[in-house]
């Protein structure tokens, strides 16, 4: 009886280990482009406001002024904050496919790998 207990303990000791092991990266697409402009969707009334350009300068101007790299999908309307502010660097203003794991929590992805989406 005590072996039985002890498999079925061990059982379901694995199951939680499994269950909360490492999440799996995932993709996800949109515009590398600053927190502060993802709140508009856009970049348009900053770049008007500040005479810049394109949203390249946008991006990388507002995270100088404190703001911070944000991966937004203009389909759905959605930030994800980013963990790695150095990546996103490269990619400011352009369209990508972002791999990474997922924080429900803090809504936040956790960068493995940042690349130009298809097209760009």
């Amino acid at each position: 009886m005590k072996k039985l207990g002890m498999g079925l303990i061990t059982a379901l000791l694995a199951c939680v280990t499994l269950a909360y092991a490492a999440p799996k990266d995932h993709t996800f697409t949109g515009e590398i482009m600053d927190n502060m402009c993802a709140k508009n969707g856009s970049h348009d009334a900053m770049m008007k406001k500040e005479n810049i350009a394109n949203a390249k300068d946008c991006t990388n101007g507002c995270v100088k002024m404190g703001g911070k790299y944000v991966l937004y999908n203009k389909t759905t309307k959605r930030t994800y904050q980013l963990d790695d502010q150095t990546k996103p660097v490269d990619y400011a203003g352009q369209d990508v496919k972002v791999m990474g794991s997922y924080d429900r929590a803090t809504h936040t992805i956790h960068v493995s790998n940042i690349e130009a989406a298809s097209g760009t």
